[in-house]
């Protein structure tokens, strides 16, 4: 779903006008009102402060392509190639090839060198700065399966 979709229905689900969520952000109405009609987007770091203010999950706000992902890296699946093995060398559902080998994780790293390491490489790929990247991958990786 849209961001711009699932901040009228929060706004609207919390009996919120524009102004009230304006004012709980900081930020103009007229913010609000194009983000609502998907003229821009929210930030990341504002996509925090939302879900923080409305209490939803930041995850309900940073667009995921559709499908599964890696629950350690957050990496979508395009491809069968892309999903790391299991220790009898079946695909492993949860976790990508660049993560996950053989029943157990190439890198015995915690989130923050995680992070580190990646965040380059999606600033890279997504066009977005570095700290872009470091502030996505920071609100979405502890909600994922390997670090919760």
């Amino acid at each position: 779903m849209a961001i711009s979709d699932v901040l009228v229905r929060i706004r609207k689900e919390r009996n919120l006008t524009q102004d009230d969520l304006a004012r709980k952000l900081f930020v103009t109405r007229q913010a609000v009102s194009r983000w609502e009609r998907g003229e821009t987007s929210p930030g990341i770091d504002m996509c925090k402060l939302i879900a923080t203010t409305c209490d939803v999950p930041v995850t309900l706000l940073l667009e995921m392509p559709d499908g599964d992902f890696c629950q350690s890296c957050g990496m979508p699946f395009f491809q069968e190639k892309d999903h790391g093995t299991e220790a009898d060398g079946s695909p492993s559902e949860e976790f990508c090839s660049w993560c996950y080998r053989d029943g157990a994780f190439l890198e015995d790293e915690t989130l923050e060198e995680l992070i580190e390491r990646c965040a380059p490489g999606m600033a890279e790929s997504c066009h977005i700065t570095l700290d872009e990247a470091v502030s996505f991958m920071g609100a979405l990786l502890p909600t994922l399966e390997r670090w919760r």
